[in-house]
């Protein structure tokens, strides 16, 4: 048999290898496993209106986005009535 010193150290390995696995990695996380670029910049993401003036003017260009793709459509339809 192996003694009271084999099961200490057998004891030991139990207890830390579990620790120093993850102590290896829990360190440097945002350095290790990180994918550059992989979230966008606060510049990049959509922002949410909050003021009274911001969303109308929001509004607006929605308005005028829809307008300008709707006559575009009814004269993508005009010519293509005219090709027929």
């Amino acid at each position: 048999m192996g003694g009271p010193n084999l099961e200490v150290f057998k004891f030991g390995m139990y207890i830390m290898f579990p620790i120093a696995t993850m102590y290896y990695y829990g360190t440097n996380l945002d350095k290790r496993f990180s994918v550059p670029d992989f979230w966008p910049k606060p510049e990049q993401t959509n922002r949410i209106p909050f003021e009274k003036e911001e969303i109308h003017s929001e509004l607006e260009r929605l308005k005028q986005r829809r307008l300008y793709l709707r006559e575009k459509r009814l004269q993508n339809e005009k010519n293509e009535g005219q090709d027929s």
